[in-house]
C-alpha cells in the first residue's frame, strides 16, 4: 500500500477518513473489507484536490504506476463529504490512446474498440475541456473526433495518460470550486468550506466478449421502500448505460416483458442478492451497485445510498430497526422530520410535468387541483357539486373560514407563513400558498392576474403546491398520501423517546379525531372563535355584538350557550384523560362582520334593521390597528357576559362529560394578557360561575386557569402573573410580531430581502428567533417558576411544529409544545430528535 500526503491506496487497513476523503471513498474502503470485487482504486482528500484547483498537481506518475494491467485504462469519481452535496459527474476510459485503441481491436474487435475511443474523445472534451457539444454529436469516428478536437484546441489530442489523468482531476476540482455548484451544495447545508475528494480506480471493462455488460442494481422499491430487485443491466456497456437506454437493456429478475439476468447468468445474479444482503448488515443500508460483468465475472465498482422517495425512506429505516441491524434511535434520526410532512398529504407526482404561474409562500404543505373561486359562498357551491375548487383571495378573514373548509386549497396575494390563510389552512390540513410574487387578486372581476400579464378568470383550472409555494397551470397530476406500518413505528417509537409533550391546535370535534389519532398528548389551543363561524351560529353574534346593552348582550350569548356547551362536550368526550385547554374568545368583534355590500345588506335583513345603521355601526367597530385593539382579555373586562357565558358553557360541558363516565380537567386560557389585574378580574368572574355551576349542578369538579403570553409584557411581568396561573402558553405568533414590530400578514412582502441581506437568518414567523423572542419566553418562564414552581409552561404558536423551535423548548424546560393537528407527527419526531441528541450530548459531557 502506498499512502502519501498527497493520495492513498484503499485497502482494508489504509487511513481513509469520510471527513477527509469523502464518503464514497470510505464505502468502498468498506466494500473491500467486504471482500467484494472492487477494482483497485486511489483515493485523493479534499486538501489535496483543493491543491491541484489552484494549480499544485499530485505526483501522477506514482500515482499510475500503481495500476498495472494493459491497457492501463482508469476512472475518476467524485467523493464528497455527504452525498446529497453533490459533484462533478464520472469520467470514465482515462488513458486510451492510439495504442490503448490497437490493443483492444486486437482483443476484442474494431468495432468495441472504435466505440470506447470515440465515447472518450468525445467525453474528454466536451466534459473535461468545456467544447462545444454538437460537432463530436456529428462525428462518427475516433479519427474525426480527434480531428474537431485537433481543429478547436488547436493542438493534438493528448496520448500520455498523464496528460489526460492531469486535465481531468484539473477540471473536476475547478467545477467543485465554481460559484453554481458552491450555490447549490450551500442549499444543501453544506459548509462555505465543503471539500471534495475524488477517487482513481482501475476501469473494469464490460464490453468484452461472450457474457459482459454493465448495470445497476438496488434491493428495495425505491417509491414504497419494499424488498424488491430493481434496476437493469446491458451487455458490452459501461458504467450506468443500461438506465440511458432500457429499452436495450435487460431486466435483473425473470420477467415476462423480455429476458433477464437471472436467466441469461444465475449465478452472477445470486452473486448480486449476495452483495446486496451484506451491503445492507455491513453497511446498515440500503444500497444502490454499480456493477460490470467481464466474460462472466462479477466487479462491483461502487455503492451508494440508494435513491428513494419519502414513504420508501420511512419504511427502509423502520425495516433496519425491526431487524435489529439499527437501533430505533439511529432510525428516528435518519428521518428529517419534515419528511412526514410528505406522508401526510398529497403531493405532486414526481414525473408530472410542470408549467409555473407563480411563486409564493409555502404556506402550508400538500398539492391540490381544481377550478379558481373567489368568494367562501361560491367554494360551498363547488363542495355541494362534488367538484374541486381553489379559494383565491388577496388575504383572508375569519369570515372565510367555511369557504376554506369547503375547498380543496387556498392562493392568497398577501400574507406569509403565520398569516391567518397559512395558519388555519396548517390547522385543516389544507394546501395552502400565501403572499404570491407578481400576483394580484380582484374578488370584484373574478380574477387574478399574473406577473406576466395573463389573466385568469373564475372556473379556470390550476394547481398548487403548498409544499414548495409554487402556483401551476391546469390540472397537475397528483400521488395519494399514504400512512402505513412503518409511519405507525415511527410514530410509536418517538412517543417512547421523546420528554416534551406535544399536543395540538384543534377548534373542532374533526381535528381533535384527527389528532387524538396521531397520538396527541391533548389539545393544547381550542379557538373558541371558530366556533361561530357557522352559517346558524354567526347570525345569533352578529345580534351579539349589535345589541344595545348588557342585558340584550347577554340575551343573545343565551342562544350561543348551548351550541358552545355541545362543542366542549364532545371535544371532552372525545379527548377523555387528555388536557384540553381552551381560549376565551380573542379576535376582536369587527371580524365577525360583513365587509362587502352584499354582506352588510344580508346582515340588515337579518337584524330586521336599517341599511344605513348597520353600515354606520360597522364603521364605528373599525380599529386603526385592530390587532392591538379591542380583542382578547379587553373584550373580556369591557364585555364580562362573553367570557362569563363561555366559562358557563366549559363547566356544564365538563359535566355532562363527567355524566358519561369521561375523565376530563378542563384549562381556560385568557388571551392577550398583558397584567396581573387583568387575570384577577377575569379570574374572579370565571370561580363565580364555576362555583354556580357546582351548585346547580350537585357536581364536583375542578379547573385550571391559565394565560396566553403573547405581549413582551406579559413575558416580562411573568412572575406576578403566575400568581394567578396555573400555565403560561407562550403564544409566539404575536409574541413573535409584537417584538418585531412586523405585521406577520404583510412581512412576506420583503422578508425575502431582509433574509437575502443578512438582516435576520430566518423568517422569524417561521422559525423561532432564539435570541430575541427566545429570551423573552426564557424569562418568562424563569420568572413565572421562581414565584411557581409547578406552573407548566407550554409554546402554542405555528413554532410549536418546528423542529428548531421544539429543540428550544426542550432546552428551556418546557413541558409541552402544540401545534396544528397536521403538524403532531412533524413534532413528535422533532422532540424525539432533540432528546436523543440532547441526552448524547449530556452522556458525552458526563464521559
Amino acid at each position: 500500500m502506498l499512502d502519501t500526503p498527497r493520495f492513498t491506496e484503499i485497502t482494508p487497513t489504509a487511513d481513509i477518513k469520510g471527513e477527509r476523503h469523502g464518503k464514497r471513498a470510505k464505502c468502498l474502503q468498506r466494500l473491500i473489507r467486504m471482500e467484494l470485487p472492487v477494482p483497485h482504486t486511489v483515493a485523493i482528500p479534499f486538501d489535496a484536490v483543493r491543491d491541484i484547483a489552484g494549480g499544485k498537481m499530485i505526483d501522477l506518475s506514482t500515482l499510475i504506476s500503481l495500476f498495472d494491467g494493459e491497457p492501463r485504462l482508469l476512472s475518476v469519481r467524485s467523493s464528497s463529504e455527504t452525498p446529497d452535496w453533490g459533484g462533478p459527474g464520472a469520467v470514465l476510459n482515462i488513458g486510451m490512446n492510439d495504442h490503448a485503441h490497437a490493443w483492444l481491436s486486437n482483443t476484442l474487435g474494431d468495432a468495441v474498440a472504435d466505440k470506447l475511443y470515440l465515447r472518450f474523445i468525445r467525453s474528454f472534451a466536451i466534459e473535461v475541456m468545456r467544447l462545444d457539444e454538437a460537432p463530436f454529436e456529428a462525428a462518427t469516428t475516433p479519427a474525426a473526433a480527434r480531428a474537431v478536437f485537433e481543429e478547436e484546441m488547436e493542438e493534438p489530442f493528448p496520448q500520455d495518460i498523464r496528460d489526460q489523468l492531469a486535465a481531468v482531476l484539473r477540471a473536476m476540482a475547478r467545477a467543485w470550486e465554481g460559484t453554481s455548484a458552491r450555490l447549490l451544495r450551500q442549499a444543501q447545508g453544506a459548509p462555505a468550506d465543503a471539500g471534495l475528494g475524488l477517487v482513481v480506480q482501475r476501469m473494469a471493462q464490460g464490453m468484452g466478449p461472450g457474457q459482459s455488460g454493465s448495470g445497476v442494481v438496488q434491493f428495495v422499491d425505491p417509491a414504497t421502500g419494499v424488498p424488491q430487485v430493481t434496476g437493469r443491466y446491458m451487455g458490452q456497456a459501461m458504467g450506468r448505460e443500461a438506465l440511458r437506454a432500457p429499452d436495450r437493456a435487460l431486466y435483473l429478475t425473470r420477467d415476462a416483458r423480455g429476458p433477464s439476468l437471472e436467466e441469461l447468468l444465475p449465478e452472477v445474479y445470486a452473486e448480486l442478492l449476495d452483495v446486496g444482503a451484506r451491503c445492507r448488515a455491513r453497511l446498515r443500508e440500503e444500497m444502490q451497485v454499480e456493477f460490470t460483468i467481464d466474460q462472466g465475472r462479477l466487479a462491483v465498482l461502487d455503492a451508494v445510498r440508494c435513491p428513494r422517495e419519502a414513504r420508501a425512506g420511512v419504511a427502509i429505516v423502520t425495516a433496519l430497526a425491526r431487524d435489529g441491524i439499527i437501533p430505533r434511535s439511529e432510525a428516528l434520526l435518519r428521518i428529517a422530520p419534515a419528511t412526514l410532512s410528505r406522508l401526510l398529504h398529497r403531493q405532486i407526482d414526481i414525473d408530472a410535468p410542470r408549467t409555473v404561474l407563480a411563486r409564493g409562500v409555502a404556506a402550508s404543505p400538500g398539492a391540490a387541483s381544481g377550478r379558481l373561486v373567489f368568494d367562501p359562498a361560491e367554494a360551498q357551491a363547488a363542495l355541494s357539486r362534488d367538484e374541486a375548487c381553489i379559494l383565491v383571495r388577496r388575504e383572508t378573514s375569519p369570515d372565510d373560514v367555511r369557504g376554506m373548509h369547503a375547498a380543496d386549497g387556498v392562493l392568497t396575494e398577501r400574507g406569509g407563513t403565520t398569516s391567518h390563510a397559512a395558519v388555519i389552512a396548517r390547522g385543516l390540513g389544507l394546501p395552502c400558498v400565501t403572499g404570491a410574487t407578481g400576483l394580484r387578486v380582484s374578488g370584484k372581476d373574478r380574477t387574478v392576474t399574473l406577473a406576466d400579464g395573463r389573466v385568469l378568470g373564475e372556473g379556470d383550472n390550476i394547481t398548487i403546491d403548498g409544499s414548495s409555494g409554487e402556483v401551476l397551470d391546469g390540472l397537475v397530476p397528483t400521488q395519494e398520501p399514504m400512512l402505513d406500518d412503518a409511519f405507525r413505528d415511527i410514530m410509536a417509537w418517538s412517543d417512547q423517546a421523546r420528554d416534551i409533550g406535544v399536543r395540538a391546535n384543534a377548534d373542532t370535534v374533526a381535528d381533535a379525531t384527527l389528532a387524538r389519532g396521531f397520538g396527541v398528548d391533548g389539545i393544547g389551543l381550542c379557538r373558541t372563535e371558530h366556533m361561530f363561524f357557522d352559517p346558524a351560529r354567526l347570525t345569533v353574534m352578529r345580534e351579539m355584538i349589535f345589541a344595545e346593552g348588557p342585558s340584550d348582550r347577554a340575551a343573545a350569548l343565551e342562544r350561543l350557550l348551548p351550541m358552545q356547551r355541545d362543542d366542549f362536550t364532545e371535544l371532552f368526550t372525545l379527548m377523555s384523560g387528555l388536557p384540553v385547554c381552551i381560549r376565551l374568545l380573542d379576535p376582536p368583534l369587527h371580524e365577525f362582520l360583513p365587509s362587502e355590500g352584499q354582506g352588510i345588506s344580508d346582515l340588515a335583513a337579518a337584524l330586521d334593521r336599517p341599511l344605513s345603521e348597520v353600515k354606520t355601526r360597522i364603521a364605528a367597530m373599525q380599529e386603526y390597528n385592530p390587532m392591538l385593539g379591542m380583542r382578547g382579555v379587553r373584550l373580556g373586562i369591557a364585555m364580562p357576559e362573553i367570557y362569563e357565558m363561555q366559562a358557563r358553557a366549559i363547566f356544564e360541558a365538563t359535566v355532562a362529560a363527567l355524566g358519561e363516565g369521561s375523565v376530563v380537567t378542563p384549562e381556560i386560557m385568557i388571551p392577550l394578557v398583558t397584567a396581573r389585574r387583568e387575570v384577577e378580574l377575569v379570574k374572579r368572574r370565571i370561580d363565580a360561575i364555576a362555583a354556580a355551576v357546582r351548585e346547580e349542578s350537585g357536581t364536583e369538579f375542578d379547573y385550571r386557569l391559565g394565560v396566553m403570553v403573547e405581549t413582551p409584557r406579559a413575558a416580562l411581568r411573568a412572575g406576578e402573573i403566575a400568581e394567578m396561573a396555573h400555565f403560561l402558553s407562550f403564544g409566539t405568533n404575536d409574541l413573535t410580531q409584537m417584538t418585531y414590530g412586523l405585521s406577520r400578514d404583510d412581512a412576506g412582502r420583503f422578508m425575502s430581502a431582509y433574509v437575502n441581506e443578512g438582516v435576520y437568518p430566518e423568517d422569524p414567523f417561521g422559525t423561532l428567533d432564539v435570541d430575541g423572542v427566545g429570551e423573552l419566553l426564557l424569562l418568562g418562564a424563569a420568572r413565572g417558576r421562581a414565584v411557581r414552581p409547578d406552573i407548566t409552561v407550554a409554546l402554542c404558536g405555528e413554532h410549536g411544529g418546528s423542529p428548531e423551535s421544539i429543540a428550544f423548548c426542550r432546552l428551556a424546560g418546557f413541558d409541552y409544545v402544540s401545534c396544528s393537528p397536521f403538524r403532531v407527527p412533524v413534532a413528535k419526531l422533532a422532540a424525539a430528535h432533540a432528546t436523543i441528541l440532547g441526552s448524547d450530548a449530556a452522556d458525552s459531557r458526563r464521559s
